[in-house]
């Protein structure tokens, strides 16, 4: 070959992964992204989009397979969005993602030769609390639930899936026999019409408790009560049978609105020797022991004497705050979502610890108004990272420690860096945390101190 062309076959050597999971290599001098690949492959692929600079393919034939290429656990694997990387070995993931998250601290944070733990990890496989499966209709008229096919709203159906609780896969098989049975229709997209647009599992790992909830695109489901008792009934561990109203056209899984069907509207979970209620569409990381050894991590690092003050900013329905309450002299909890400070309220109350506050609003407009200065400054934002009126009122407030909690470390390395600006804070250590085995992605918890200089004007 000697053009660069949109459908040409190359050859090329896999050399390396990108944050998306994605193999590189180069042909002809410029990059070439190919997804399903690992580094060490030797494979053919045909170039679908190109560039002046780079160009994406898609693999046609392993022509030399690497040394971290396995077989993939799942029969559904090369069809299959769910997961992005189990044809790599476990072992090369978690290198992968500690070298995402130094290249993004070297590259987007300027810092040189960070310190970056090894990946906080557990099981590879049957990991997953929580699953939401789309639905539709197969070619041969029968019901289907599983994940969207890659790149694509085509849902490739299952019955069983290796990353989740495996006590979810029974139920998932029975739950879609009855929708099938009951003649509730799955919802269409480009038509609007139909009923059923996802089925969502979640089980409290340490309790076994699961809930399930249908989200539809109308509340009026003919039988739903009679068949929901009759679930509770033969499935002892199911607590709940919600429903969860979205009636938008949007890619949103869950709508505002949740009414339970029966049972309860929320499943137990032991989560660092407390316990908390979950409801269906709460935020509670999906891996809880990779969460639970973080927040483990966090309280060593911190070395917490029982007399400090410490914000919990972004705290959901208290999962970091309120197992370092029970460490410090008081805690505060700022999170947007009403609801889930009513959670953290309750499970407050519920776990008997009465050292802390939690407050409804954005961090942006709470973090100075709070009459406290902290001594800890607990950061665990959303994919975007902080606001920049954030980061200046952390440089305002100079609270002694911060520990940045984050789900995208290029939005992470970010805001490090004008944090670390100037020798006001400094980065001590990283340790990337494994929520999501067998994908491209990685999460990471950054400790800061206030410089010594600060600390004295």
């Amino acid at each position: 070959m000697t053009n660069w062309q949109q459908g040409e076959l190359i050859e090329l050597e896999i050399t390396d992964l990108n944050d998306d999971g994605d193999g590189v290599g180069r042909a002809f001098n410029r990059v070439v992204f190919v997804p399903d690949t690992v580094p060490g492959d030797i494979v053919e692929a045909r170039l679908v989009f190109v560039k002046p600079k780079f160009g994406h393919a898609i693999l046609k034939k392993i022509l030399k397979s690497s040394i971290h290429r396995v077989r993939p656990s799942c029969i559904v694997a090369n069809k299959c969005g769910g997961c992005s990387w189990q044809h790599i070995d476990y072992q090369y993931q978690l290198e992968a993602k500690r070298n995402q998250v130094v290249q993004a601290l070297e590259r987007i944070g300027g810092f040189v030769a960070p310190h970056v733990d090894e990946v906080l990890h557990s099981t590879a496989l049957g990991y997953r609390n929580k699953a939401t499966y789309p639905v539709g209709i197969s070619a041969t008229g029968n019901f289907v639930a599983g994940y969207y096919q890659k790149n694509s709203h085509q849902v490739v159906n299952i019955n069983q899936c290796p990353v989740q609780d495996e006590r979810l896969n029974p139920l998932l098989h029975k739950v879609k026999l009855d929708i099938q049975s009951n003649g509730w229709q799955p919802y269409n997209e480009k038509l609007h019409t139909g009923l059923i647009r996802h089925i969502s599992l979640r089980i409290g790992r340490r309790t076994g408790e699961v809930l399930i909830t249908l989200v539809i695109s109308q509340w009026n489901i003919p039988g739903i009560e009679a068949v929901a008792q009759e679930w509770l009934d033969s499935t002892p561990p199911l607590v709940g049978v919600m429903l969860n109203l979205n009636g938008e056209r949007t890619n949103a899984i869950f709508g505002r609105e949740s009414r339970l069907v029966a049972g309860r509207n929320f499943l137990l979970e032991k989560f660092t020797e407390l316990e908390f209620q979950v409801r269906p569409d709460t935020f509670f990381q999906v891996y809880t022991e990779t969460a639970e050894a973080l927040v483990q991590q966090i309280k060593m690092e911190l070395g917490l004497k029982g007399e400090e003050t410490l914000l919990d900013a972004y705290c959901g329905i208290g999962t970091l705050t309120l197992p370092l309450a029970k460490h410090v002299g008081q805690a505060i909890g700022i999170e947007v979502q009403p609801e889930a400070i009513e959670q953290a309220r309750t499970n407050a109350q519920h776990n008997g610890i009465d050292n802390v506050k939690f407050y409804a609003g954005t961090v942006e407009k709470l973090i100075l108004s709070i009459d406290v200065k902290p001594d800890i400054v607990v950061l665990d934002p959303p994919r975007k990272g902080c606001d920049k009126s954030v980061i200046q009122a952390l440089l305002d407030l100079k609270p002694k420690r911060i520990v940045y909690v984050s789900c995208k470390v290029a939005t992470l390395a970010r805001d490090l860096k004008i944090l670390c600006q100037d020798g006001v804070y400094t980065l001590m250590r990283v340790t990337p945390a494994d929520f999501f085995p067998q994908t491209a992605h990685v999460e990471a918890a950054a400790y800061l101190v206030l410089s010594q200089l600060d600390i004295g004007s």
